[in-house]
């Protein structure tokens, strides 16, 4: 596991906290494959009932990382999809973690970012908080996260939030159900974590990993199936002219030329 991951288990509370503070806890391929093994350390653990997810400093997420980007804008079809891939199997280690998760969103969550939260159980975010779906401001398309972010939102407020990459607020993302408590400030936000917390606690720990999968099983079909689709489709579009345009525009702190 990576310096950019913490990992404190107190029983039976496991909290996961990205830690990149100085980069907004942006993805980069080390954080992506530490907090992958992280879900599949507590998942393992039979101390542990129920995991908290959150970032440390004022964001939760922002996304892919700027220097991941520059790396990316030149990579061959073959490595875009092994990157992926990987993002593919991190939200499903959150979404299929068999112990309740509760994201304690403390900022922004942009891009993959939105794409962790939509993979918690419960989720209590801080009235500041921003959210976005902005792929295809940069040329891309939130492929490999759709699975997990349409089965909590729903299609039809994905078709607006993918189409136009907005950035909306906490008070939005819980009209959609992305969200599912506000709290005003980080005191608040931690009391309400806690209060779901003791809630967590009464339901008996195998029941509740057995209703996990209950949900998994009926609500729609598994997202495993959707691996390479949606790994194929962002590869394909990292590659594309808009997709490297896209990439350009960002790293050079200019508009995109269809913009």
């Amino acid at each position: 596991m990576t310096s950019f991951i913490e990992l404190t288990l107190t029983p039976p509370l496991a909290t996961i906290a990205l830690n990149r503070p100085e980069s907004h806890n942006a993805f980069n391929p080390q954080l992506i494959a530490g907090l992958t093994e992280a879900f599949q350390t507590v998942g393992q653990d039979e101390t542990v009932r129920v995991v908290i997810l959150t970032g440390r400093g004022r964001s939760f997420c922002a996304g892919a990382d700027v220097s991941f980007m520059h790396a990316a804008a030149s990579y061959t079809f073959a490595e875009n999809l092994a990157d992926s891939q990987a993002i593919f199997d991190l939200m499903n280690a959150v979404d299929s973690c068999p112990k309740p998760v509760i994201g304690r969103i403390n900022g922004a969550a942009i891009g993959g970012g939105a794409g962790l939260v939509s993979c918690c159980d419960i989720v209590v975010a801080v009235e500041r908080a921003t959210f976005a779906f902005s792929e295809v401001r940069l040329g891309i398309i939130p492929a490999v996260i759709s699975p997990f972010v349409l089965a909590k939102i729903g299609v039809s407020q994905g078709r607006e939030l993918f189409l136009t990459g907005e950035r909306f607020s906490a008070a939005h993302a819980r009209h959609i159900g992305l969200v599912h408590h506000l709290a005003a400030d980080e005191a608040a936000l931690d009391e309400k974590v806690g209060e779901r917390v003791e809630q967590l606690l009464l339901a008996a720990p195998g029941a509740s990993a057995a209703a996990k999968q209950l949900i998994r099983t009926v609500a729609y079909q598994p997202k495993e199936a959707m691996r390479e689709t949606t790994a194929q489709l962002i590869a394909h579009r990292r590659a594309s002219p808009e997709g490297q345009e896209g990439l350009r525009a960002f790293l050079e702190k200019r508009p995109p030329g269809w913009q």
